[in-house]
């Protein structure tokens, strides 16, 4: 696995680098079960610095977003090049404030058809409840909450069954990317302004993404955490 997992992570620091000009410091991917999570740190290049300094961010988000979803089909066939296993449902984010990012995978493991699935971990349900609430505060309740410990620093959590109905007639109308982003500023606004997560878990959390596949009304939301105290 540890093999599998380090030509995942070249794989994707060279296709950063060959598709925008500059490839990220680090890149951590791990498996488990059907999920693949990859963590990129200090990923940011100079143009991006400028925009980002001059209080453009959305501009380039929309950018790496346009470049990402272009090249989503990609990205997709060379993970299961590498891994055996096939990308079903794909997810990204960026965090702009610490020049990092997440690609999400769900997948269907043709090698293994028979992985379970547990994941649990202290204080699962008080952490499921906080972002229920949060949810709550921003479209509605999930219909449907789930939450795993991928790793000693990774918690994902899948809400399914989340958009409200303007929300869709938006999406009707074309307006995906529009949605995203103002998704994007109000959910990441409450996640990380929220002391309670911290408070929960008793350590840090460095890093929180969030992602909608609009198409199946599903959001994942990638905890990344200081597996000590």
């Amino acid at each position: 696995m540890e093999k599998v997992t380090a030509e995942l992570s070249t794989y994707i620091s060279k296709f950063l680098r060959d598709n925008f000009g500059k490839g990220p410091e680090f890149v951590h991917c791990s498996i488990y079960s059907t999920f693949i999570t990859i963590y990129i740190r200090n990923f940011i290049t100079p143009p991006e610095s400028i925009l980002v300094s001059q209080n453009k961010t959305e501009r380039m988000i929309e950018t790496r977003d346009l470049v990402i979803n272009s090249l989503a089909p990609e990205i997709k066939a060379n993970i299961y090049h590498i891994t055996g296993m096939k990308v079903n449902e794909f997810y990204y984010d960026w965090g702009v404030h610490n020049k990092s990012a997440m690609f999400t995978c769900v997948c269907t493991d043709e090698n293994d058809h028979d992985k379970k699935i547990n994941g649990s971990y202290p204080h699962q349900v008080e952490m499921e409840k906080e972002i229920a609430r949060l949810s709550t505060v921003a479209q509605k309740e999930p219909e449907e909450l789930i939450s795993y410990q991928l790793n000693n620093r990774t918690l994902l959590f899948i809400r399914n069954g989340i958009l409200v109905r303007i929300e869709k007639e938006l999406i009707r109308d074309g307006l995906e990317e529009q949605l995203k982003l103002a998704k994007r500023r109000l959910e990441k606004g409450l996640l990380h302004n929220n002391t309670h997560f911290e408070e929960i878990l008793g350590t840090k959390v460095i890093d929180i993404f969030v992602d909608w596949d609009f198409a199946l009304d599903k959001s994942v939301m990638l905890f990344i955490i200081n597996p000590t105290k």
